[in-house]
């Protein structure tokens, strides 16, 4: 069976994010933890290849995207859609933009939109710049980012600073909005005025609707999940509920936070306030040699807290927390140090008995996924924008991966009730 779209992402969170809106628009799809062997094979209408190269060295984040992009095109894709993140997460050197132009030559594409817009959770691009909510990115607290923070709102000059080869254009609201055939006029005279990367403004979903049928015979889109909503339709499929059905839940209920992000610090409080059960992971206790995994996992088991009341074991911390830290450690070893003893706490608590684990922030969704031996996940009903339930047959849990700048204050809790 021919694939209807082959999606990379560069992250793990994103992947489900991608993935979650387009089952709810009526698609099966499959998320798969890094390229899968050759020969393989999925039955869905989408399969989403899940990469950790957003903050990847650029050489080796070109190479995966290459190597996911080369499988789907075996599976018979006729479209990949590369995922970035909402919030446009890069640096200066990458990755979004040389993974854009490897992909162009891969695919001997000559013009490729670049939208990260999702107006639903609250990300529009407007004259080329992107707001998340009623703020400029470069005002958001993006802007303080450990790996990649983002001060520039203008994504035109941010994507054509990390572009090697490539012209850098500009699809503008008032196109968009006039419709498919005005953007696909506007896409072929960037084209032959020699740029191949164009963001296009998006304030709506009708203006994601309208970029996605004017790229359906595209080799190549790049964007967040908002343009997937708009891509179903075209295959002629509509939402149902069979496309997000998953085995019912079982297990104990656990939640693993790495996420600093403002969103997740919120989430982590009304957890707290509510009086959830919760053990907090000291990166400067790890530096020091401290088995603090060891701890938690035994917190975890004592006095019963394992069961139908979620426990949450989290590393999040504010800005100035994480400045701290990583002054005293630097950015990449506190990052690593914290990930390994989260995947190792993960992988104990799923031993345990949890069955239902939620993931916050796209680094550790990583860490964890691969520390569990997952290689493929069903993607099931949403929770939150962005965030739905998915099934890993192997090992037999239900996890759901969340984006660090999505969901809701009560998230954690809510989470549960949504699966059950």
């Amino acid at each position: 069976m021919s694939l209807l779209l082959g999606c990379i992402a560069d992250d793990f969170t994103g992947a489900t994010d991608l993935a979650n809106n387009l089952v709810r628009a009526g698609m099966r799809a499959v998320q798969t933890i890094g390229v899968p062997a050759a020969g393989a094979s999925i039955d869905a209408d989408a399969v989403v290849v899940a990469l950790k190269s957003r903050t990847a060295p650029v050489s080796e984040a070109v190479a995966q995207s290459l190597d996911a992009a080369r499988w789907l095109l075996t599976q018979g894709a006729q479209q990949i859609y590369f995922k970035v993140c909402s919030t446009f997460d890069s640096t200066p050197q990458g990755n979004i933009g040389p993974v854009a132009e490897a992909l162009l030559a891969e695919l001997g594409a000559d013009v490729a939109i670049v939208t990260p817009a999702f107006p639903e959770n609250g990300r529009t691009v407007f004259k080329g710049h992107l707001f998340v909510g009623d703020q400029l990115l470069s005002d958001s607290p993006m802007r303080q980012h450990p790996l990649t923070p983002m001060t520039d709102a203008n994504l035109v000059r941010v994507l054509q600073a990390q572009c090697r080869r490539e012209r850098v254009g500009l699809v503008e609201q008032r196109t968009v909005a006039r419709g498919a055939a005005a953007v696909r006029q506007r896409l072929m005279a960037l084209r032959d005025g020699g740029t191949a990367l164009a963001i296009a403004d998006a304030i709506s979903d009708d203006d994601l609707r309208a970029l996605a049928t004017a790229t359906r015979d595209s080799r190549l889109v790049v964007a967040g999940s908002g343009l997937a909503i708009g891509i179903p339709a075209l295959h002629g499929l509509s939402p149902s509920a069979q496309a997000a059905a998953l085995p019912p839940p079982r297990g104990a209920r656990a939640i693993v936070s790495g996420s600093c992000s403002a969103t997740t610090n919120a989430q982590v409080a009304a957890f707290l306030h509510r009086g959830g059960a919760a053990f907090a992971v000291d990166p400067l206790r790890l530096a020091a040699g401290d088995d603090v995994a060891a701890e938690a996992l035994a917190w975890a088991a004592a006095a019963g807290r394992l069961g139908a009341s979620p426990v949450l074991v989290y590393a999040t911390a504010d800005a100035d927390a994480v400045r701290e830290v990583q002054s005293r450690l630097g950015a990449a070893r506190a990052g690593a140090l914290v990930e390994a003893a989260l995947a190792q706490i993960a992988l104990g608590l799923v031993a345990a008995g949890v069955g239902q684990l939620v993931v916050a922030g796209g680094e550790t969704s990583g860490a964890c996924v691969q520390a569990l031996g997952i290689t493929q996940l069903r993607i099931g009903p949403q929770i939150d924008p962005g965030v739905p339930w998915c099934h890993a047959e192997k090992p037999g849990v239900h996890v759901a991966l969340k984006s660090g700048n999505f969901g809701g204050a009560d998230f954690f809790t809510r989470a549960f009730a949504a699966l059950a």
